[in-house]
């Protein structure tokens, strides 16, 4: 489809849509195509402007046990108290952890210690049982086709091993020869399941753009294991899934923490279609890399906005685009900016407001 070139028209306020982080409402712009387009051609390589967090809505659906167990439940269903905690698909124990605004499994308790256990150990979810009616009817009008509706996936693979095994035992089980054909076997069985699960979201909740799924693989410094070891591991299970998402026509989006620049590869060949990593992570030398591979959230150069002059942020704005906004090699607006301040610090009004019009001409024209 032709997009019309920028016209400073486009800049007028027209609604306000709901901020998940602190700061007040984001302003909608008068845009020449739905957020959920603009995202649609973003993936097709065809960016209209600079995708920044508003164009998409969060959905996790109460169905989902681990979304529950995980204190993650975002949809259309009653809130009846949340966040909460308990158990997961699999009958594992979470606790919530209102500190840290999230949930863990104790360690200390695991279900195996050797993954040669994990056929007689693990009790597998019957998900037909799930009441996937009943969640379908309280997001009848949740999901809209104005926002990109990305659904998130907690518990990959590694992050599913640690909730079995506690993290050290399924760290070395991913190193120990005795144990790997094991792990090998119950990914892919995972992989199996997964594409089970999203087949039930696509069924009931057709409105899904993009699976955001997540898998934790590095700490503040490193990543968890070795490049070698992850594309021997794990990438084959997750191309599986990945295979499947892109053959209904939707996308795949990797949530993984940690500095794990050295994974990059392994994402693409796992096929994801992005990844925004965390601040301690080079953005910007990852997308120079490999952003014509898989798209990135870059973060933009550090500045305090309780300091920076108005036309200091708006330079800053158009300095990002001109840089980060090619046609040819898009990218996202990184989420994650210092590791004091997440993404939208950054968006202040006239910071995103420039943004916003410069990739429109550094996209379009």
């Amino acid at each position: 489809m032709a997009i019309q070139k920028f016209d400073p028209k486009e800049l007028s306020v027209v609604g306000e849509k709901a901020s998940f982080f602190p700061g007040g409402g984001i302003p909608l712009y008068d845009f020449p195509v739905t957020p959920s387009e603009a995202y649609k051609l973003l993936y097709k390589k065809k960016p209209v402007w600079q995708v920044s967090g508003m164009e998409y809505s969060m959905f996790a659906p109460r169905v989902n046990p681990d979304n529950v167990a995980r204190a993650m439940v975002i949809d259309g269903s009653p809130a009846e108290g949340a966040p909460t905690g308990g158990r997961d698909m699999f009958g594992i124990e979470w606790e919530f952890i209102p500190q840290v605004g999230g949930s863990i499994v104790h360690p200390g308790k695991p279900l195996f210690t050797d993954a040669n256990d994990w056929e007689s150990k693990i009790k597998w979810p019957d998900v037909d049982s799930w009441d996937w009616e009943t969640n379908a009817r309280q997001n009848e009008s949740y999901l809209s086709d104005f926002y990109w509706n990305q659904c998130w996936f907690q518990n990959g693979w590694f992050e599913r091993l640690i909730s079995f095994m506690d993290f050290e035992p399924a760290l070395m089980a991913l190193f120990d020869e005795d144990q790997q054909d094991a792990v090998k076997a119950l990914f892919d069985k995972l992989a199996d399941l997964y594409i089970n699960i999203l087949e039930h979201h696509f069924h009931y909740f057709p409105k899904i753009n993009e699976m955001y799924m997540h898998d934790d693989w590095g700490a503040q410094k490193e990543t968890f294991f070795s490049p070698e070891l992850c594309a021997e591991m794990i990438v084959p299970s997750m191309r599986k899934v990945t295979d499947f998402i892109h053959s209904t026509g939707r996308f795949a989006q990797l949530h993984s923490c940690g500095q794990i620049k050295k994974q990059v590869p392994n994402m693409i060949l796992a096929g994801w279609d992005a990844w925004s990593g965390q601040a301690m992570n080079d953005s910007q030398g990852i997308y120079d890399e490999y952003g014509d591979k898989i798209i990135i959230g870059v973060a933009p150069d550090r500045f305090d906005p309780a300091t920076a002059s108005e036309a200091e942020q708006r330079e800053r704005a158009r300095d990002y685009a001109r840089r980060f906004c090619k046609p040819e090699k898009p990218s996202v607006f990184g989420m994650y900016w210092t590791p004091e301040l997440n993404g939208t610090a950054a968006l202040t009004p006239a910071f995103r407001e420039e943004l916003y019009a410069a990739s429109r001409v550094a996209y379009q024209g």
